[in-house]
């Protein structure tokens, strides 16, 4: 992975290939004004003695200060870095150049995602220092986190380089005051450890299906998280049919792989100050099983296990952190496929938790693996219980690609929201209607896996109210569907890769870090 840095030299004189400013979209009486934004005063002053110059000469080669923009120019030896990028931060507050520079605060999640960007465009750099503003809460660690997400390139399996194609930045520079913040150095020793985790569920997502089948998924999660002095237990076939996990058996048994499900534990040295379970869906290929998905597009089922592979990472970096919780993680993993030994809709499946399921569509199947691992998780009776998984088209349709789904405890639903706001993985609080659950009634058994007169409408309330049957009462628990923001499709953008992205992992961690604040006020209900 990328190298990471802390400077607290003049950005000037720094020796490195490039160095990264910021800039805001201003406007005067003349018209569209650039601003350069805290943290480049010192690249303005010595490029051409008149901090006007610089802002004239990124707006000549196009620099509109659009958040994200990277407008590149040389520096013909004026700094000590070769080559400046300007990156946009967006619009500017005030009414003229100094009152926007004066004013100008850019959010945490502007800088991640602008820092990701010039990264990603200083692709053929050895070193980059990004010299931008800190003012904002949150601001180091945005921009440290940006730098390292926007080095992210998943190795492939090409046999020769890409044309043209420059090698990812080995080292980001972030310059801070000459007189740092106490908690720099602290930062970016976090930032490091959370984009490390990161990069791992990304590289995860991103392996072939037929390279990450359930048994080398398992072993490939026990592996890193032993080297992690993580504690592993590994249940096989044989072990779930002993343990009565119908839900992940019947989806597993149209597969050659058989299924796994893997506990992977940390705890403190100290008494923990409360316990906390996790649990990731790793269905790691999704063909829909008998009710077959269509053929366009269903190379991307091999994204289907980036919920477990989500928190397997997260454990990656628990570990590292050590925080004062005890943390316990569930993975339960299956592969959906169509064969003469598949499970069908219309059968009924004995679930962990004793509960009886009728299935009406095997390509709903990560609810039934879900809950037997949230059934299981429940028997510790944790403090907090944080599911994450692609679940549901529906969470697409209804609140985008960029934006998770949460139901579950309201207050709960209230910090995750918060900790992805922070962490820059937008997620909104959706409602549990009690018309969505009476439409699961079943004739022959407990509950139905989805609605009984199979109507789309609201199907990720559906998911997140078929799990909520699963959950032990009194546990504080929430779901987070990631079906959009686990997997981005079109071209890097952002703090966001092609291919996996790794959410909510930073969402996360950024969770159990707050355990100890005040219980959040739950937020109104959304789309009720």
């Amino acid at each position: 992975m990328t190298e990471l840095r802390i400077a607290d030299t003049d950005p000037a004189r720094l020796a490195v290939d490039a160095v990264v400013i910021g800039v805001y979209q201003s406007e005067d009486e003349t018209g569209p004004r650039l601003v350069l934004a805290e943290g480049s005063g010192s690249i303005a002053a010595v490029f051409d003695g008149q901090d006007a110059d610089l802002p004239r000469t990124l707006h000549r080669l196009g620099a509109t200060g659009e958040a994200g923009q990277v407008t590149k120019l040389a520096s013909f030896g004026v700094v000590s870095a070769p080559v400046i990028a300007a990156v946009g931060l967006g619009k500017a507050s005030g009414s003229g150049p100094a009152a926007a520079a004066a004013a100008a605060v850019a959010p945490a999640t502007v800088l991640r995602r602008a820092s990701a960007s010039a990264i990603r465009a200083l692709a053929g750099s050895p070193s980059v220092a990004l010299a931008l503003p800190l003012a904002a809460e949150g601001a180091l660690r945005a921009v440290a986190e940006g730098g390292l997400l926007g080095a992210y390139r998943f190795a492939g399996y090409r046999s020769r380089p890409v044309p043209g194609q420059r090698d990812p930045v080995g080292a980001v520079t972030v310059c801070v005051p000459a007189t740092p913040p106490a908690d720099s150095a602290a930062e970016a020793a976090r930032a490091s450890a959370v984009i490390a985790a990161v990069t791992r569920a990304r590289d995860w997502v991103n392996t072939a299906p037929n390279e990450l089948r359930p048994p080398q998924f398992a072993d490939a999660v026990a592996t890193v998280a032993r080297a992690a002095d993580l504690d592993v237990e590994i249940l096989d076939e044989e072990a779930l049919a002993t343990g009565g996990f119908g839900g992940i058996l019947a989806v597993g048994r149209g597969s050659a792989q058989p299924p796994r499900l893997v506990r992977v534990s940390y705890r403190p040295e100290q008494a923990p100050t409360a316990t906390v379970a996790l649990v990731g869906k790793g269905v790691t290929f999704d063909s829909g099983g008998l009710s077959i998905k269509p053929a366009m597009g269903m190379w991307e089922m091999k994204a289907d296990m980036a919920g477990a592979a989500a928190i397997a990472a997260t454990m990656l970096a628990v570990a590292e952190l050590r925080p004062p919780v005890a943390v316990t993680a569930y993975l339960p993993m299956a592969e959906n496929m169509p064969s003469g030994t598949a499970y069908r809709p219309g059968d009924v499946v004995r679930m962990r938790s004793g509960k009886q399921v009728e299935v009406l569509n095997t390509d709903a199947e990560g609810r039934l693996l879900l809950a037997d691992a949230i059934a299981l998780a429940c028997e510790s009776s944790p403090d907090y219980l944080i599911e994450t998984s692609t679940l549901t088209g529906g969470q697409i349709v209804a609140l985008g690609k960029r934006v998770a789904g949460v139901m579950g405890t309201p207050e709960l639903c209230e910090r995750v929201r918060l900790a992805g706001e922070r962490a820059g993985e937008p997620a909104w609080p959706m409602p549990m209607p009690e018309d969505v659950r009476s439409s699961m009634d079943s004739d022959v058994a407990d509950i139905s896996q989805v609605s009984a007169g199979m109507d789309r409408s609201g199907s990720m309330l559906q998911g997140g109210t078929f799990l909520a049957a699963f959950v032990a009462e009194g546990v504080s628990w929430a779901h987070v569907d990631v079906a959009g923001p686990a997997y981005h499709t079109g071209e890097a953008t952002g703090d966001w890769s092609k291919g996996g992205t790794g959410a909510p992992v930073r969402t996360i961690l950024d969770l159990i870090e707050h355990l100890d604040a005040e219980p959040a006020a739950p937020a109104p209900e959304a789309g009720a």
